[in-house]
């Protein structure tokens, strides 16, 4: 093998298929938000000599709307291949988004842009929370779906958070419609 790549050792090339397994490992990936916060995780099927089956709940706050947190519930493939971080995850995702605080855009923002992005098998497929804004009502919107670079999916959640002042000092509610374009 090195002889087609003169000059690399195959020590060399041994770490460079190290690196690129590193790299491609299903491991969470944060596109806009930072990693988010386990809050907790439930069993719920039983292994016997692996991992469990689990539900894990995490909470992230959005990174480009101040005043916004959001929580999902994924899947969590326990077994051997889940261990190893192997196994495709399933599509099913559930999403709660809420105020926590007064409402601050920090920049514009396009219509179903990623608030975050997390990878769900070891290529494939691909968890993504992305928001928008419902300018008539003032309500931002999330959805969080899991596709598949071959064949998609169908599976999705919605959640959406009115834009509302917080508490007396916070008179000054920001329109979405002002943030967000086409």
């Amino acid at each position: 093998m090195s002889s087609r790549f003169p000059g690399l050792s195959s020590i060399r090339l041994k770490g460079l298929a190290l690196f690129l397994l590193i790299l491609t490992a299903p491991m969470a990936s944060a596109s806009a938000a930072d990693e988010p916060d386990l809050i907790f995780r439930r069993s719920t099927v039983f292994k016997w000599m692996s991992p469990n089956d689990k539900l894990a709940t995490y909470g992230l706050d959005d990174p480009e709307v101040e005043g916004v947190a959001c929580h999902f519930t994924v899947p969590e493939k326990g077994g051997f291949k889940g261990w190893l971080g192997l196994a495709e995850e399933v599509s099913d995702i559930s999403l709660a988004c809420r105020q926590i605080g007064p409402i601050k855009f920090k920049h514009k923002m396009e219509q179903g842009d990623d608030m975050f992005r997390q990878r769900r098998s070891l290529f494939f497929k691909k968890m993504q929370i992305v928001r928008g804004c419902d300018a008539k009502r003032n309500v931002l919107v999330y959805m969080v779906y899991s596709d598949k670079l071959i064949e998609g999916s169908p599976k999705n959640s919605t959640s959406t958070v009115p834009i509302m002042p917080w508490g007396p000092a916070d008179a000054n509610v920001q329109k979405c419609g002002e943030f967000f374009t086409q």
